[in-house]
């Protein structure tokens, strides 16, 4: 089990309410959300393996030298020397250390690469799996590696961890007309403001699914734009065309890299806490103390 760590701990933020904060007054409801979250996965689907995957950098400077306006509006700082900083809530971003103590002193496997997203370590970690591999996200962009045939699947919250949509190829087939890979070339062409992805002025969703469904993949959509025979619009044959220059980077920025140099790390899902003494300074510190037992218990179980 992957899980998208900063996706989650976003909407465990969104969800659960500001007024739960630690003894000093600190709120903590990210952090207790996120571990209510890994509770009910561990509970629910009972993984061997289980990886928080981290954004050592959520803007890449190698994504942003082929589109400039990728993530741009969400920077808050621009740095010369490392990743640029996240446009944060004010009372989330001290919460991130607490996860990252209390996810260590549990013993809890946490990887995040130097110049990559925490989707990058995913898809490499997804990858090289030998069995089955549960993607925990709220972020559809994930959903390009979902494959039946190594079974990994995307686990994506509806309502809450208690509801979750288990995506496999019948389900992206359904939603959206495509496969995994599919996804990704869906998801350049439609475009994403979320992510600063311009798209093809012109192609939504809907179109985006019946070119890839009538040419293939986004190499077939544009050999058909070099082909006066092909059945394209006039005006989508001409939208295509002048998106020549983003076409040609956007799958290098859209897809998740499979080749993250990842660091050694034990994946295996914790028996017993890797510090006992530490965590339970940081459940007494910041009030975790039930949330931190229920999920011994479920580890233990």
């Amino acid at each position: 089990m992957l899980l998208d760590t900063a996706s989650l701990y976003f909407r465990a933020y969104f969800g659960v309410p500001d007024s739960v904060r630690a003894p000093d007054g600190t709120p903590v409801n990210a952090v207790r959300g996120l571990l209510e979250f890994i509770t009910r996965l561990v509970q629910d689907h009972h993984p061997d393996e289980l990886v928080a995957c981290m954004d050592a950098d959520w803007r890449p400077h190698w994504r942003v030298e082929l589109i400039p306006s990728y993530k741009a509006h969400r920077v808050a700082v621009e740095t010369e020397t490392g990743p640029d900083e996240e446009e944060i809530p004010d009372t989330l971003s001290p919460q991130v250390p607490i996860i990252e103590d209390v996810l260590d002193a549990l013993g809890i496997a946490r990887v995040g690469v130097a110049g990559y997203e925490a989707d990058d370590v995913i898809g490499t970690l997804a990858g090289h799996a030998a069995g089955p591999v549960d993607i925990v996200t709220g972020d559809r962009d994930l959903y390009q590696l979902v494959d039946d045939a190594r079974g990994v699947r995307v686990l994506y919250p509806l309502k809450g961890v208690g509801m979750m949509q288990a995506t496999d190829e019948a389900v992206l087939r359904e939603k959206y007309g495509v496969d995994g890979p599919g996804y990704a070339d869906l998801a350049l062409l439609r475009g994403d403001p979320s992510d600063g992805l311009p798209g093809v002025p012109g192609i939504g969703e809907k179109t985006a699914a019946k070119l890839l469904d009538a040419f293939g993949d986004l190499a077939g959509i544009m050999a058909a734009v070099d082909d006066p025979t092909s059945k394209l619009t006039p005006s989508q044959r001409k939208r295509l065309d002048e998106s020549r220059p983003y076409l040609a980077v956007a799958p290098k920025v859209v897809q998740v890299a499979g080749d993250v140099p990842l660091p050694v790390f034990d994946p295996a899902l914790p028996k017993e806490p890797r510090d006992p003494q530490r965590l339970e300074e940081l459940a007494a510190r910041w009030g975790l103390g039930r949330v931190v037992h229920r999920l011994l218990v479920e580890l233990r179980a």
